[in-house]
């Protein structure tokens, strides 16, 4: 597969809506009192699912500013290769860790949470992650502003889409 540089809204609504069913899955069994680490492991795993949707995001266009789509991927990452210990830097013996010079500020970040913290979403910490997730990719991959973005930079340039001038070769 090669890397997505945009998503049809069709397909970002979607995901959300899986998301949505199973924060709605969550509430029905859970309960008012669910354990501590049964809403650790469940929204931790969600982390992981949100990631896998969108896995094939070229790094290009999310950025390495410490963006919502930057904490998911460290997430995922810290997840994964470190026992849920959150790790930003790539280290190493780490081939599959966060790309280089990535930044993820604990002040600019969702979840606050700080190099080396023990990763344990909460219902809310994933709710307000995953939200402005799908706010991000929305404003970086959704298929029409992308076009819209272009139709602006053409018209900056002087120029409409589609309309572009061509050179004619000369006749020898």
């Amino acid at each position: 597969m090669l890397g997505m540089t945009n998503y049809s809204k069709d397909y970002i609504d979607q995901c959300r809506a899986r998301v949505d069913a199973d924060l709605k899955a969550y509430a029905k069994q859970a309960g008012k009192n669910p354990s501590k680490e049964f809403e650790n492991r469940f929204f931790n795993n969600q982390v992981l699912l949100l990631d896998h949707m969108f896995v094939h995001r070229l790094m290009a266009i999310e950025g390495k500013d410490g963006n919502p789509l930057n904490e998911v991927r460290v997430l995922c990452n810290s997840l994964l290769f470190n026992r849920g210990k959150l790790q930003v830097e790539k280290l190493p013996d780490w081939p599959n860790s966060a790309g280089s010079s990535l930044k993820l500020p604990p002040e600019k970040s969702v979840l606050k949470l700080k190099a080396g913290e023990t990763i344990a979403l909460t219902h809310a910490g994933f709710v307000r992650l995953a939200e402005a997730f799908f706010e991000e990719i929305e404003k970086k991959y959704l298929a029409k502003r992308i076009a819209e973005h272009l139709d602006a930079e053409f018209l900056t340039l002087g120029r409409r889409p589609g309309n572009q001038t061509r050179r004619r070769s000369r006749a020898r």
